[in-house]
């Protein structure tokens, strides 16, 4: 399969409008989704708290698309800890859940580990149960590179993963393990997507747990100090966030085959460390301020519970699911510089 699969997918939808459950709507992923299944004039119901997702990510939505299109969304302010706000959304009897609601962040993890595995772990067994028993058509799930741990081999291959390094990597471990029980157990399948550094609009450079990119853009264009972890030789697979949203679709409401695997590496099998990431962002801001070219960036200790390299073998999502990341870094980080330019501090959200 190719990417004219992906256009084959959307155009379906299109003939043919479902009902989608997308937890974490408000969030930075969960906010494009929305966007893209609105637009494919989809029918949305949305699920969020707003610990780590943004009112002003929905405005934006809602500024994309046509009017006609934010009425087939429907949005409800809750927990996916809570059986009483997942038996209400539930009970819309979505046909497709898209399940992105988490507390992310590894440093985070380390500092609160109970409410990472509440959030992550509980939370994640509510809404695979609900949608077990509503017989939904389609599952999918935020996984994570982190889940390979201290595995050394490159590119990352799905089925051999290390010891995980933090709090957080152990959720999402636990979150695929209970995915299996339950297709072992109830035949229920459950697809889960292994997200590798994933960027773009809407991600906030804001808190001790902001992203790196969003960061660091948001540092330069304010003649601040850059601060790298380690020596910078780091290396992250970076995924533009459009490659994300066609993933989910894909693997939603694609046509994959019973026997095909049930977690897929999300990446664009590229690596970039931090050091050339760093000289890439200060190029694309020269143009905008001149001062930016005599920046330098500050070097400290290795962040506890990271892995020193990252990148995916997307080999079985390209057979599987017809994945194809259409926007390779380059590219994105010119979209993510439209979009946080002109963008009010205050505006740029999870």
């Amino acid at each position: 399969m190719n990417n004219e699969n992906f256009s084959s997918v959307c155009k379906n939808l299109e003939d043919s409008p479902r009902l989608w459950l997308v937890t974490g709507v408000a969030g930075f992923i969960g906010s494009h989704l929305l966007e893209e299944l609105l637009k494919l004039n989809q029918k949305v119901i949305g699920l969020d708290n707003f610990i780590t997702g943004f009112e002003s990510n929905l405005d934006e939505v809602k500024s994309l698309v046509s009017a006609k299109q934010w009425k087939n969304f429907s949005f409800f302010k809750g927990d996916i800890t809570s059986i009483e706000d997942c038996k209400k959304v539930f009970a819309l009897r979505p046909e497709f859940v898209l399940h992105q609601a988490a507390l992310g962040s590894v440093p985070r993890s380390i500092e609160n580990p109970i409410a990472t595995n509440h959030h992550n772990v509980t939370g994640f067994l509510n809404v695979i149960e609900f949608a077990k028993n509503v017989r939904v058509k389609g599952f999918v799930y935020a996984s994570s590179s982190a889940v390979y741990g201290d595995h050394p081999e490159l590119p990352k291959v799905e089925e051999r993963i290390g010891n995980c390094l933090s709090p957080y990597a152990v959720s999402k471990k636990i979150d695929e393990q209970y995915a299996d029980v339950f297709n072992l157990n109830y035949g229920f399948r459950a697809i889960g997507l292994r997200y590798f550094n994933v960027f773009g609009a809407r991600q906030s450079p804001n808190g001790p747990y902001a992203a790196v990119i969003p960061k660091w853009i948001d540092a330069l264009a304010g003649e601040q100090t850059v601060l790298i972890n380690g020596d910078g030789e780091t290396s992250r697979d970076f995924c533009y966030v459009k490659n994300v949203v066609q993933a989910n679709i894909l693997a939603a409401a694609g046509q994959t085959k019973t026997n095909a695997p049930k977690i897929f590496n999300i990446a664009c099998g590229d690596r970039t460390t931090l050091n050339e990431l760093y000289r890439i962002l200060k190029d694309l801001l020269v143009s905008i301020n001149p001062n930016v070219k005599n920046a330098k960036a500050t070097y400290q200790d290795f962040r506890a519970g990271d892995v020193k390299h990252s990148l995916a073998d997307i080999s079985n999502a390209k057979q599987f699911l017809g994945y194809e990341p259409k926007v390779k870094i380059g590219e994105g980080l010119k979209e993510c510089f439209a979009w946080y330019l002109s963008t009010p501090k205050a505006q740029k959200s999870s």
